[in-house]
This record gives structure tokens, sequence and C-alpha cells, in this order.
């Protein structure tokens, strides 16, 4: 797959789950198409697609380590997403990126990412918790909050008083996963 039919398949049309699977199987083996693709999810957050998020985030549950080159790119980026439909697979790749560096302290996260990328990182998911978005972003920025208070030691205080303060209000799902954080930043002392 080249560059522009990457582009193509992308801009098409809406596409189905089985396509975004066959992309997504396709791209784990090319990685040298990652950079192109972040640029197009950056890109259709400026129109009402939304594929190119849909097929970054299925590429990152099956290799995330293909991030790490454009982790930089990636996190100026996402502070300037407008789009939910974009925001909540970015929001999983932040979970999924900060469960890399600070749970499994995988070594190629730690070699590379660098503190200012973190701390834009907590300010963006910050930002998606308290605002309106949807819950599934504010659920995915919760998560990686808490990962990022080991690291920032403000951050666990602040998340407890915003959760604090919002725990009892959404979904099932935010309440669930508020709960299990507070549950989670008690055990560690706050």
């Amino acid at each position: 797959m080249t560059k522009q039919q990457l582009h193509t398949a992308l801009n098409s049309g809406r596409l189905s789950k089985e396509k975004i699977n066959i992309l997504a199987a396709q791209l784990v083996t090319l990685p040298e198409l990652i950079e192109p693709l972040l640029s197009e999810v950056f890109e259709q957050d400026k129109s009402d697609s939304f594929n190119a998020s849909w097929v970054f985030d299925h590429v990152m549950r099956k290799k995330l380590i293909y991030l790490l080159p454009h982790f930089e790119k990636f996190t100026l980026g996402i502070q300037h997403l407008t789009s939910e439909s974009i925001i909540r697979p970015m929001a999983h790749t932040c979970e999924l990126s900060m469960e890399a560096y600070f749970k499994t302290k995988d070594k190629s996260f730690h070699e590379h990412v660098t503190s200012e990328q973190l701390e834009r990182i907590m300010t963006v998911c910050f930002d998606w918790l308290i605002g309106e978005h949807k819950v599934a972003a504010k659920v995915f920025a919760m998560t990686s909050l808490y990962y990022l208070g080991m690291k920032f030691d403000w951050v666990h205080p602040e998340l407890k008083l915003i959760l604090e303060q919002t725990a009892h209000e959404g979904t099932a799902g935010y309440k669930f996963r508020a709960g299990k954080t507070l549950a989670d930043l008690k055990k560690l002392g706050f």
C-alpha cells in the first residue's frame, strides 16, 4: 500500500468495521505509513470523517510501538482536536501509551517519551475530563491522568477532587470508572 492508496481508502466514504480491521491489519506490516495515517487523523478533524482515527486506534492496539517515532506530532496535534469521533480513539491511544509508560514500564517508551510530551498529554486529558466531551474520552482521560500522577505529584489530588465532584453524574460507565479510580487513589493515600 502506498501513501496515496491509504489516503484514498480513508477518504472514500465511511468505512465498515470489517474494512477498518482489514486496513489496520495491512498497516501493522507497514510502519512507514503511520506518519501519513496520523496526518490523516488531524486532517479529518477539519471534516466530518473519522475513518483515519478509527484505523489509527486499531493499529495502536496491535503495534503501539509504531507511535514512538511520531509521539511529538501526536502530542502536539491532539490538543487541537474538536471532533468527538476523533477525540475518542485518540484518548484511547493516550491511555494505551500511559499504560505502556507507567504500568508495564516499557523501556522503549521510557527512552523516547519526554516529560514535555507527558505534560501535553496531561493537559489535554484534563481538558477532556472536565470539558463537554463524551464519556469514552473522559474515561480514557481519567485513566491516563491516574498514571500521569505517578510522575506529577499534583495530579492525583486534582484528579480526586474532580472525580469526587462528578462521580455521581454521568453514565453508568463514567460512574464505574470514577469509582474505581477513586478507590485506586485511596490505596495510594489520596
